[in-house]
C-alpha cells in the first residue's frame, strides 16, 4: 500500500506543477496580449517565468492560447453577472448593468477576439458563453413579462442583436470615433431602446 501511495504521489505532483504552468501561462498572456495583441508566444513564456517549449507544450498555437483566455474570460463574466444579483433589479436597471460588467470585459478582451474569429467562434459554443446569453434572455423575457420591454421581437434575436452592439461599441473605441465612456453610454441606450423600455 506505502508502495502505491509513494508512486502516485509524483504523479499528482507533475498534474499540479503542470495546472501552475497553465495558469501562468494564461495570466500571462492576458497581461501581454492586453498590451501588445500581436505578442510573440516568446513574449509569454518569459513572463510566466516558463519555457517557450512549457508554452507549446501546454498550447499548441496561439489560437489554442487564446481560446483558453477567452474560455477563462466567459467564466469571470458569468461570475461577474451572478454576484451581482441582476434579478433583484428592475429589468431596465438589470440590463444596464449587465452591459455594465460586460463592457468591462469587451474592452479588455476586443482585440483578441478581432485577432482570433477562430478562438472567438470557439468561445460561442462554449457553455460559458452560452450561459451568459441566457442571463441576458431570462432579463428580457422577465422586462417582457412585466410590461417594461416591447413584446413584438423575439427575446432570442434581442439577445443576439444587444450583444452585437456591444461588439460594435467595442470597435468604434478600438478605431477612436467614441470614447469608452461614450460608447458604453451610446450602448446602453440602443439596447434599451432596442428593447422599447418603457422606463430606464
Amino acid at each position: 500500500m506505502d508502495d502505491l501511495l509513494d508512486a502516485a504521489a509524483p504523479s499528482r505532483r507533475r498534474r499540479s506543477d503542470a495546472q501552475r504552468s497553465v495558469e501562468a501561462i494564461v495570466d500571462a498572456a492576458r497581461t501581454v496580449f492586453g498590451e501588445r495583441p500581436d505578442a510573440s508566444m516568446e513574449d509569454i513564456a518569459t513572463l510566466a517565468g516558463v519555457s517557450r517549449q512549457t508554452v507549446y507544450a501546454h498550447f499548441p498555437s496561439r489560437d489554442a492560447l487564446v481560446g483558453a483566455i477567452l474560455e477563462t474570460a466567459g467564466r469571470e463574466l458569468l461570475d461577474a453577472i451572478d454576484s451581482a444579483r441582476l434579478d433583484a433589479r428592475t429589468p431596465a436597471d438589470a440590463l444596464s448593468a449587465f452591459l455594465d460588467i460586460g463592457w468591462q470585459r469587451l474592452r479588455r478582451y476586443y482585440p483578441l477576439l478581432v485577432d482570433a474569429p477562430a478562438a472567438h467562434t470557439q468561445l460561442v459554443r462554449d457553455d460559458p458563453h452560452n450561459a451568459v446569453t441566457t442571463r441576458l434572455e431570462q432579463i428580457i423575457r422577465r422586462g417582457q413579462h412585466a410590461g417594461e420591454f416591447d413584446r413584438a421581437l423575439p427575446v432570442a434575436w434581442l439577445a443576439v442583436a444587444i450583444l452585437g452592439l456591444g461588439h460594435t461599441a467595442a470597435e468604434q473605441v478600438a478605431i477612436g470615433r467614441l470614447t469608452s465612456r461614450k460608447a458604453l453610454a451610446t450602448l446602453k441606450a440602443s439596447a434599451l431602446r432596442l428593447c422599447g423600455a418603457t422606463s430606464s
